[in-house]
């Protein structure tokens, strides 16, 4: 297990010319000065003849010139044997049999727009987004590393003047199924699966993408799922016994108060977590109203009861199952709706899926004029807001980035749902020596004095009686600059 709890976040950046790999294959590519011995990616694919079966797929493609450029990237690439392999399950001869939307997306598959060395892989995916915007799952055999279940690495670490390759034995199927397909398609998890279909829990999470307005936003799940066989060994072998299990209402079963809708609910988590995504803490369900403990410490533990340490664990070489909209794993127990007590909530600022959707998220800064209608959960007044990004000029950050605007100025914030409870409200928030004042659901603090660059600047403790959202408001009395990464909520 030492191996299966340590992953290592990759640190290798994005740069803006990314874009045009992620999005365009149609445009001339501005080639790299290389100023190293080394071949570039496409260079070194092109020269070694047991990888001629993916160059022909970069120069069939166009992507070969793409990845000729500065990167970095990493390139999980399959053997000419390997592709063989591939095309026969397919019924074709050669990748340019494919249409050239199915190889793009093939090889797109197989490329990270960032350098990732084994030694940074761990149990659960790559830190990094692959190109077609999907994780690739990580995990081990013996010594060995397994990319999605089936392609392991046969030789690790080529670097290139523009990245890392690493050697695979079988092509990385691109994922295109749901998480309900995925379930849906596995035996395994027939009364789960039609647990999710009678709940119409299904209709949510078969939606892989949707219209945020000029692009498409992926959703993202994670599903906790429970096989036939710990259902049965509590009786339950059809799925009017399971409903029964749950609820005296079988006629309701889709009114998210009802006792199987919860349950059912309660095993969908509201974002995307592989193995070593998770950490000891709270994660949200779909409809944020309840929440799953998690505890990592020797074993990945749900709902942890501290006094008997008994929890529900995972069934790990059974977990990690890719989809397009999220990851599946099988858990050992039933796992029962339990409502945790309150932990730690640390929240950035600059958590908001709006946000989030922006090409500049995680790259760069961008500026915003109109606080009404820019986003739904920020509000503000003043010259500006800007996304800051990266910390070269201000104090470590979360994320590498907060909100930063100057002058005279206020912003709010909606909150996710926080759990019902009491809580102390620190922040980080600094610079500047700004005198300001801090509301939350509108009622003055009355605790704040002036910027402190300490991370946990003391706001109020205020107890909640219901699991909502919250506005938190910060108004300037003096002039000055704003930097706000985060602020944290901890039970008391």
């Amino acid at each position: 297990m030492k191996n299966s709890l340590k992953s290592i976040l990759t640190e290798g950046g994005k740069f803006i010319l990314l874009a045009l790999f992620l999005f365009s294959c149609s445009e001339d590519a501005i080639l790299w000065d290389v100023k190293s011995t080394d071949q570039v990616i496409t260079q070194y694919v092109q020269s070694k003849k047991e990888f001629s079966e993916f160059a022909k797929l970069l120069d069939y493609t166009g992507l070969g010139s793409l990845l000729s450029v500065r990167g970095p990237f990493t390139l999980f690439l399959p053997t000419d044997e390997a592709m063989a392999a591939w095309y026969a399950s397919k019924g074709i001869k050669t990748g340019t049999d494919l249409s050239k939307e199915i190889a793009d997306e093939l090889v797109r598959n197989h490329v990270v727009p960032a350098q990732i060395g084994t030694g940074e892989i761990g149990l659960g995916a790559l830190m990094e987004e692959n190109a077609l915007g999907d994780f690739l799952v990580t995990e081990f055999s013996g010594s060995d590393i397994i990319i999605n279940k089936k392609s392991m690495i046969i030789k690790r670490n080529v670097i290139a003047a523009n990245g890392v390759i690493h050697h695979i034995d079988k092509v990385i199927e691109p994922v295109n199924k749901s998480v309900i397909e995925v379930l849906a398609d596995n035996p395994s998890f027939s009364l789960f699966t039609e647990g999710l279909r009678r709940t119409n829990l299904k209709d949510t999470l078969q939606i892989i993408s949707f219209p945020f307005g000029k692009r498409e936003a992926r959703t993202r799940y994670t599903i906790l799922a429970v096989p036939d066989t710990t259902f049965n060994r509590y009786g339950i072998t059809n799925i009017d016994q399971l409903i029964a299990y749950f609820t005296d209402d079988p006629g309701s079963i889709t009114d998210i108060n009802n006792g199987f809708y919860r349950y059912m609910e309660y095993h969908c988590l509201a974002e995307t977590y592989y193995l070593n995504n998770l950490e000891t803490r709270i994660f949200p369900i779909l409809s944020y109203d309840n929440n799953v403990s998690v505890t990592v410490d020797d074993d990945y533990k749900l709902n942890l009861d501290k006094k008997t340490n008994v929890y529900t664990g995972f069934l790990v070489e059974e977990s990690n199952y890719p989809a397009k909209n999220g990851a599946i794993h099988t858990i050992k127990g039933l796992l029962p709706v339990y409502s945790p007590a309150p932990s730690v909530i640390r929240w950035e600022v600059t958590d908001h899926f709006d946000l989030k959707m922006g090409d500049y998220f995680g790259k760069y800064y961008m500026k915003w004029f109109d606080g009404e209608n820019t986003f739904k959960n920020i509000k503000w007044g003043g010259d500006y807001l800007q996304y800051y990004y990266k910390d070269h000029d201000t104090q470590v950050m979360d994320g590498y980035d907060c909100l930063n605007m100057s002058g005279w100025w206020w912003i709010e914030v909606t909150t996710p749902k926080i759990m019902k409870g009491r809580y102390r409200i620190t922040s980080y928030l600094w610079q500047g020596q700004v005198d300001y004042l801090v509301y939350i659901d509108g009622v003055n603090t009355a605790l704040i004095k002036k910027s402190d660059p300490t991370r946990t600047t003391p706001w109020a403790e205020i107890e909640w009686t219901k699991t909502e959202t919250h506005k938190i408001k910060v108004v300037n009395t003096s002039v000055g600059l704003l930097f706000w990464d985060y602020i944290e909520f901890t039970p008391i």
